[in-house]
């Protein structure tokens, strides 16, 4: 019998990325029931074809689980600050009584995401933590955050060769190809933002009247200045995303 949370990450999974192939049916119903992860929420994302865990549906299993804590430190021997080369180690502590479940992540230019550099301490942070967390409960698949943005990922230019782009420049309304589209809904879910004032806002600053009329370099603009926004002043980014939508349905 089917659970409440896979029917409802179903309906979510098929309205974000339409149809899925049997392996990944089979891949979401386990991680929903084991784990009760939710789409919605933001803890799991499928990219090329693949699910990723997030940071915050591991933090969820870890106080679902009653987590007693987690030690982070630095790896100062594998740490360059003046490279930007960060290490951690993290260790997860499940009960008063464990001894710990260790895990490492690092970070540097050249294994992270444009998106996020000049954030490479903050990210190794997360990965260490990422790693620790994924050995101490058993999570078998990878997190997003490891990996990085799927623009680095190994693999992804070949992707991208394989997919067949519009002979006019155009988007054709999925958000600049399947990748950038990842990355949107990964950005939005990721700082809690309102997709439908995103895409509002994203309309205007490509300067068109629909987003699937923007070319995919003003969606790949429009997806860095985001992102940039959302790392650097994640609170103004709200105030401008409400007034930009008061505007809009003031001018209707």
């Amino acid at each position: 019998m089917q659970s409440k949370t896979f029917r409802v990450n179903l309906d979510v999974a098929r309205d974000l990325w339409g149809d899925l192939s049997k392996i990944s049916l089979q891949c979401l119903e386990d991680l929903s029931k084991r784990y009760s992860l939710s789409i919605a929420s933001g803890d799991l994302l499928q990219l090329e074809g693949r699910w990723y865990v997030t940071h915050a549906g591991l933090l969820g299993i870890a106080r679902r689980k009653r987590c007693m804590g987690i030690q982070v430190r630095p790896a100062v021997q594998f740490c360059d600050p003046a490279a930007s080369r960060w290490a951690f180690k993290a260790t997860v502590f499940k009960s008063r009584n464990c001894k710990g479940f260790a895990g490492f992540g690092d970070a540097d230019p050249s294994n992270i995401s444009p998106l996020v550099q000049g954030a490479e301490m903050r990210v190794a942070e997360t990965r260490a933590v990422n790693r620790a967390l994924r050995k101490a409960y058993g999570i078998g698949i990878c997190s997003v955050e490891e990996i990085g943005s799927l623009a680095g990922h190994p693999g992804s230019a070949v992707e991208s060769k394989k997919r067949p782009q519009p002979s006019n420049g155009k988007a054709n309304g999925n958000f600049g190809g399947r990748t950038v589209r990842d990355r949107l809904c990964q950005l939005i879910r990721q700082h809690g933002l309102d997709a439908t004032l995103v895409k509002s806002y994203a309309t205007d600053f490509c300067g068109v009247k629909a987003l699937r009329d923007a070319t995919r370099e003003q969606v790949e603009n429009f997806v860095v200045h985001l992102a940039d926004w959302a790392e650097k002043d994640r609170n103004a980014l709200l105030c401008q995303l409400n007034n930009h939508g008061s505007a809009k349905a003031g001018a209707a």
